[in-house]
């Protein structure tokens, strides 16, 4: 299996997402990008820098012209426009200019966050993503969607600005608890519902080596993901049409992620939410009874959510109606014409809508 993916815009290379066990390569995107003449600063939260911080300050240094650091507090609650501000600060005081290099090593929050920066710094400057969550690996550090959280809404605030390089350790993957791993697996089982129904059964039959985190499956299961989310981000780079189709599961799983103030993972929302979109899938007569209980049993088996409880099914409509996705008065909801196969469908209704959140409020199984 090749070690590199190189996603490109209108037939010409952009970037190399490179898929290693360890950091020995990454001296080799360094150079591709000139940073014996940069000043570069390792955006990371407070998490990551006990773990892998020394170790890229040493690679780093080498190869710079600079090494500065930047650490804040770990969790959602940091994605916003007071840290970017602090980012923002720290730049300007060490005289970072448009031809150096900002450097995530984090998960999602850490990605959007440096990227968002990145894009707004001197109206754009260089970024590499150096994610180290599953969940970032397969979604958010690929396809140069930033952002950060504005209020009590998610995502609202950001740009499309594309990293330098995307690369992948993924021995920093053996370091996540459970219930972090098994998050990202949301948006892989997605990655099969939507796009692969071959990807889809290759998940169910390996679903202990993948719980085991087994190198070989891991590898396969990173680059497959990658794979899948490169096609459609090349087709689609900002977000037009085929695009969306990546927020199945979304809507429906930010409101809850938003109203459980962010006690769930987003990796959990999703799963919850993917159940809820499948349930309408399947009461549109796209796909049938089995196979939304043969979804739920998967999300399951990855150790996943189908449902919550305690909230208020009226409280989560009126959230998914102040989703970034909204068009005019109109939710473009995320459906499946079969499995392996998704649609934008902007004709479904509230009555609709809060049945399938009574669905996901029961225990269904």
């Amino acid at each position: 299996m090749n070690n590199i993916i190189t996603v490109n815009y209108e037939d010409k290379p952009i970037y190399d997402i490179t898929l290693e066990y360890n950091y020995n390569m990454l001296c080799r995107e360094l150079n591709k990008l000139g940073t014996s003449r940069k000043k570069v600063c390792i955006v990371t939260d407070s998490n990551l820098s006990r773990h892998y911080l020394n170790e890229l300050i040493e690679l780093l240094k080498d190869y710079a012209k600079v090494v500065e650091t930047f650490t804040f507090p770990a969790g959602e609650n940091s994605k916003n426009l007071g840290t970017v501000q602090e980012l923002y600060n720290r730049l300007i005081q060490s005289n970072f200019d448009r031809k150096d290099l900002l450097v995530a090593l984090g998960g999602g929050v850490v990605g959007d966050l440096t990227g968002y920066a990145a894009a707004t710094y001197l109206r754009g400057i260089q970024f590499i993503q150096l994610p180290t969550s599953l969940l970032a690996m397969v979604d958010s550090s690929i396809g140069g969607k930033t952002g950060v959280d504005f209020q009590d809404y998610k995502n609202m605030i950001g740009a499309f600005h594309q990293p330098a390089a995307v690369y992948m350790n993924l021995s920093t993957l053996y370091s996540l608890s459970d219930v972090q791993y098994y998050s990202g697996l949301g948006e892989i089982i997605k990655y099969g519902l939507i796009k692969d129904r071959s990807y889809y059964s290759w998940l169910k039959k390996n679903i202990d080596s993948i719980k085991n985190r087994e190198p070989d499956s891991l590898r396969e299961l990173v680059y497959k993901s990658c794979r899948i989310k490169q096609e459609v981000v090349e087709k689609d780079p900002k977000e037009q049409g085929e695009r969306a189709l990546l927020n199945f599961g979304h809507t429906i799983g930010h409101a809850i992620e938003k109203l459980m103030d962010f006690k769930l993972l987003h990796g959990e929302c999703v799963a919850v939410g993917m159940v809820a979109a499948s349930y309408l899938s399947y009461k549109k007569k796209w796909i049938t009874l089995e196979e939304l209980e043969d979804i739920k049993v998967v999300i399951k088996a990855f150790e996943l959510p189908i449902s919550v409880r305690g909230l208020n099914p009226n409280e989560i409509y009126r959230v998914t109606t102040h989703d970034k996705k909204m068009e005019g008065n109109k939710i473009k909801f995320v459906l499946l014409r079969c499995i392996g196969e998704a649609y934008i469908d902007m004709d479904v209704t509230q009555t609709e809508i809060l049945e399938s959140i009574q669905y996901i409020l029961e225990d269904s199984f």
